[in-house]
């Protein structure tokens, strides 16, 4: 029977979104999402080794992504990899009003609720994260009724598709990655929203419109400050920004940056060390 090399890895503060982002980056076999860990799967014969991970996550603490991490290296028998990831993924209730599930897990929704199906595949944005819980929390809270949303560093697409869900009349969600493309066409097609969303493979600079409403980003804080110029050319006056993916931490300099451009905070909502942030643009 094939052997598999196994790397347990766990980190302070533990964003399983990402480290397997980070992750992905080695020609890995397999990751598998614990309740506060990764198992992450390379054929016993690979190259792959403790050091290349390590020299990713050591660039994640120089970004302070990480405060700290540790990895452990096993010998593990073949798995049914599929099998295995479809374990780590369960119906998550956001909120007394959203629900997330994927295909194989079956949900029977209460009145009022909206479920939005997301099967994730090699894309981040389960709606697990407290980051992504953050964001669809405050989506909720405000009016999104024919409004348009742009979705930057969309992942599985999940936050473009809840603003539809929650009324908005069209979003876009872009992201550089090709497993994203693809994952985010298949859940809009789940989600019967594929003529509301425009799912984008690129960067912020491929988005035309410059009149967005409302403008999601769910990202590490070293990309938000990078994009903060790009991220106010696309919204509009009195548009509603919402940013996550930071620590508490982080919050002083993002609102410090943003302001620059012409953002004001107007709220802030935490969940153990994570915050979402939401602006309007004066």
């Amino acid at each position: 029977m094939k052997k598999y090399k196994e790397f347990l890895i766990t980190a302070d503060p533990f964003n399983e979104e990402i480290l397997s982002g980070l992750l992905w980056q080695l020609d890995l076999d397999g990751i598998s999402e614990e309740v506060n860990c990764l198992k992450v799967f390379v054929e016993s014969e690979s190259a792959v080794s403790i050091n290349d991970i390590s020299k990713i996550l050591d660039s994640a603490l120089y970004e302070k992504l990480l405060r700290s991490f540790n990895i452990e290296e096993n010998i593990v028998e073949n798995k049914n990899w599929n099998e295995e990831w479809e374990k780590s993924i369960n119906v998550i209730e956001v909120s007394d009003r959203i629900v997330i599930k994927p295909t194989f897990r079956e949900y029977e929704n209460k009145p009022e609720q909206i479920v939005i199906t997301i099967d994730p595949k090699m894309s981040f944005g389960t709606g697990e994260h407290q980051t992504t819980k953050l964001v669809l929390t405050m989506l909720e809270d405000i009016d999104l009724q024919n409004k348009k949303v742009l979705d930057v560093g969309s992942g599985t697409g999940v936050l473009a598709i809840a603003a539809i869900k929650l009324g908005a009349s069209y979003a876009v969600a872009v992201d550089n990655d090709e497993w994203c493309l693809d994952n985010a066409h298949e859940n809009c097609q789940l989600n019967n929203c594929t003529d509301e969303v425009e799912v984008l493979l690129g960067e912020i600079t491929d988005v035309e419109i410059k009149d967005f409403e409302v403008v999601l980003a769910n990202i590490q804080k070293n990309v938000l400050l990078s994009l903060k110029s790009e991220i106010a050319a696309r919204i509009k006056t009195n548009g509603i920004l919402i940013l996550s993916g930071l620590l508490e931490n982080d919050e002083e300099e993002i609102v410090r940056e943003y302001s620059i451009f012409g953002f004001t905070k107007l709220h802030l909502e935490k969940m153990d060390d994570w915050i979402a942030i939401k602006f309007e643009k004066l």
